[in-house]
């Protein structure tokens, strides 16, 4: 909505145009009129629409061509007086007046008209036969207001009119020949109500119009309100309501009566609370709120987001399979401009074995872009109407801006849920292997991707000590030299290598040294392909070797060429490794044989989960029995839920 409204008054001589504004400012009429009333504004508090009002004179004899040129440039709505008892000056309105402003201003951003009759008091009849066909020829016209600044008859209306002809005006919406919405209101309005159906049934029933009439108005409908307001659309056409709620075509009719009725400021109330614009576009305050992000810093989705984000996929998950169907899918973006996910995104996150986006698949896909691109996921959360459905003044409300991470390592603790790593490696050494393994794809399924459907990321959960964390995977292209910082940053590196190609390990051995010798990052080596045969690589020193000398954990063998499931434990362990940066893990192995997965076993055991209830129970008893024992035994209970 506009900060403030500038008023232009035009005319004949003698018409009335200072003595209107006169009357409106000393609630009078004036003993003594100016050739010209000086540029008066009216505070936002005295008016109706709460928005200051700045209103023009303008004067012939005062003023030359080029300011009244000037004038017409700035105005944001002009009057055109005429007296309702000079034929002559209504006959100006049409062969002066309306084609010297349409000179003056574009085609496609025409100032709206209001023809204002003065001097009403001195004839018996109305002007407005003479007036309609004018208004009819022309639509910029808004509207057309008989008045007297001399008995101060619709003094304040007109002024009223003329402001809500800038602040709600009727030709973005409305299109009088054919007597219908415009399709540019009714893509908006189809929007508005596809995001208000919260069930995504296609009918508002009673909650969700008292959801939306409270959201845009602030008040509820009571119910025989609510029922009045369907009889209205019942009695005027046939499948407005349907199964006792508002259908789109009943919601789309309502607005087009608001307006025909002269009530288009309802219908401006509900666009501009959805975020729209003047020109019925989302303003870019809606879709990008301000959200500051520190360096270091990254972003991710609380968990009202991650609530508002389920209930749009349990929204449009139909049959309920917990995956979205390529048209379930594309009903669910129908809110949005365009589509915003490509084919892409079904080799970026976990697919059922049809092929369609999981329930973990969608919400990892949205954690992917909030820390890639949060600007893109405040504008998809926007389309989506995040703000208005959880009530939020914007949807940076669901963000998270994460910890310095130099304060993690200082600390030794974190509170993110993503972490990335960066997958680097030389040409054909299975780094997009690794990445589809992520998703569960064996090479089998790997080879059916089409090359224009893949993706350089993986994204999915993992499990680290009970909790749920996201580790994204993101594949570097091998260009030795150019490896930008975003290539460099992350929480942990893999380091791929075919232990089949003899020339493939160098490439891992010159990025370790030359990038990540001195990094805090952690760095695991791959040795992709282990199914085939391992052969020398011709490097100075053998990958474990090299490994030895580094003080890294020995190449971890993996294949995704295998008709059994994927073994994903890698992937939890560079998890860990990226949460825990200052920890060196003992172990990389899943051999179930060493002090490290022996250890590890146990404390994941059905007996130790047993004894460690049976102990909390007699610390619990000991404590209600002695008082004097209660710090100790609080001690060792914590100790023991640490375990």
């Amino acid at each position: 909505m506009r900060k403030d409204v500038r008023i232009l008054l035009v005319g004949e001589p003698k018409v009335g145009k200072t003595s209107l504004i006169m009357s409106l400012v000393s609630e009078e009429f004036p003993d003594e009129v100016p050739l010209r009333a000086e540029e008066i504004t009216i505070p936002a508090d005295v008016t109706p629409e709460r928005v200051p009002t700045h209103i023009v004179d303008y004067s012939e004899a005062e003023q030359s061509e080029e300011q009244l040129y000037q004038e017409i440039s700035k105005a944001n709505v002009i009057c055109i007086v005429y007296s309702v008892n000079n034929k002559k000056s209504i006959e100006k309105v049409t062969s002066h007046w309306i084609p010297l402003i349409n000179d003056r201003t574009d085609k496609d951003s025409r100032v709206p008209l209001i023809l204002v009759g003065n001097k009403s008091d001195l004839v018996e009849h109305s002007s407005m036969e003479t007036i309609l066909p004018i208004m009819n020829q022309y639509q910029d016209i808004e509207t057309c207001v008989e008045c007297s600044a001399k008995n101060l008859k619709n003094i304040s209306e007109l002024f009223y009119y003329a402001q809500k002809a800038v602040l709600h005006p009727t030709g973005p919406l409305y299109c009088p020949e054919e007597k219908e919405l415009k399709p540019s209101c009714i893509k908006a309005l189809t929007r508005i109500f596809k995001v208000s159906d919260l069930d995504n049934d296609g009918i508002l029933n009673d909650n969700e119009l008292n959801f939306f009439q409270r959201t845009c108005f602030n008040t509820p409908l009571a119910p025989q309100a609510l029922e009045d307001v369907k009889n209205v659309v019942r009695r005027n056409m046939t499948d407005g309501v349907k199964d006792n709620g508002l259908s789109l075509k009943g919601f789309l009719f309502l607005h087009t009566l608001f307006i025909q009725r002269g009530r288009h400021e309802t219908t401006w109330t509900v666009l501009r609370r959805f975020g729209y614009d003047d020109d019925l576009e989302l303003t870019q305050e809606y879709l990008f709120p301000l959200i500051k992000i520190p360096p270091d810093c990254t972003t991710e989705l609380n968990h009202n987001a991650y609530l508002f984000l389920q209930s749009v996929f349990d929204k449009h998950d139909k049959d309920r399979d917990c995956a979205l169907s390529p048209e379930e899918v594309k009903d669910l973006f129908k809110v949005f401009p365009y589509m915003p996910w490509g084919p892409d995104v079904n080799n970026t996150v976990c697919t059922n074995d049809q092929g369609w986006i999981t329930y973990q698949g969608y919400l990892s896909q949205w954690t992917l872009t909030t820390y890639l691109d949060v600007q893109r996921s405040l504008e998809y959360l926007g389309y989506l109407g995040y703000s208005i459905i959880y009530e939020q003044e914007s949807q940076a409300a669901a963000m998270t801006v994460t910890r310095n991470k130099r304060i993690d390592l200082q600390k030794k603790q974190t509170q993110r849920s993503v972490f990335r790593c960066n997958v680097l490696g030389a040409r054909g050494s299975g780094k997009s292997g690794f990445l589809q393994a992520f998703l569960g794809k064996d090479l089998q399924q790997q080879r059916r991707i089409r090359e224009d459907h893949k993706s350089l990321y993986a994204i999915s959960t993992t499990y680290v000590y009970g909790q749920e964390k996201y580790l994204l995977l993101h594949e570097v292209m091998p260009d030795f030299d150019f490896l930008s910082e975003a290539d460099l940053a992350c929480d942990v590196v893999c380091l791929v290598y075919d232990v089949n190609n003899p020339r493939s390990f160098e490439y891992c051995a010159k990025v370790y040294k030359q990038y990540f010798i001195d990094s805090k990052t952690p760095c695991v080596v791959i040795a992709a392909k282990s199914d085939l045969h391992e052969v020398r690589q011709h490097y100075s020193l053998t990958p474990q070797d090299f490994c030895r000398k580094h003080k890294l954990h020995p190449p971890q063998p993996y294949t995704c060429n295998t008709t059994e499931a994927l073994n994903k434990d890698i992937y939890t362990r560079l998890t860990t490794m990226a949460m825990y940066p200052h920890a060196r893990l003992r172990c990389m192995c899943a051999c179930n044989r060493c002090t490290y997965c022996l250890c590890q076993n146990l404390l994941k055991s059905e007996l130790l989960r047993n004894i460690k209830a049976q102990l909390r129970r007699v610390v619990y008893n000991r404590c209600s029995e002695s008082c004097f024992w209660l710090p100790l035994f609080l001690f060792l209970l914590h100790v023991f839920t640490l375990c």
